[in-house]
């Protein structure tokens, strides 16, 4: 299997369990080797006090690129840590794009920045993951 393969396999396995990122709304735009791009649009019991969406919806579907993008070579990688800049707020209706890709993966520790975008294309957030490899794999490998 090429590597764009091997990615969109692990992203259909993934994505039979990922009842969280379906429930929220989530939608996988493309995945690749280090990569992935997840949609989400902002529904009115994502939207705070403030009149913007929460944080945490944004960061969730930030969190969700990230997954699907340090898990993409077939290795179980599990988040080591996260960090996330809110740059806009994000507004009812917007639909938040989370772009992930790999800066850097040595032995078990991977390095992962992710964009959040609206519709219109203004940055919303800036996330930085760090990815732990776990034993296995999402599938047995041929």
């Amino acid at each position: 299997m090429s590597p764009e393969q091997v990615a969109a396999k692990v992203a259909e396995i993934m994505w039979q369990d990922d009842h969280a990122a379906r429930g929220l709304g989530i939608n996988i735009e493309a995945v690749g080797p280090g990569m992935a791009r997840l949609t989400m649009p902002v529904r009115q019991n994502m939207v705070n006090g403030h009149g913007s969406c929460h944080g945490a919806f944004i960061f969730a579907v930030a969190d969700a690129a990230f997954a699907y993008a340090c898990n993409s070579d077939n290795h179980r990688a599990v988040a080591g840590g996260a960090s996330i800049d809110f740059l806009a707020p994000a507004l009812l209706g917007d639909v938040l794009t989370a772009t992930a890709i790999r800066r850097q993966q040595g032995g078990r520790n991977g390095l992962y920045d992710i964009e959040v975008t609206n519709q219109d294309g203004r940055l919303i957030a800036l996330f930085r993951g760090r990815s732990v490899r776990v034993k296995g794999h999402i599938f047995d490998p041929v």
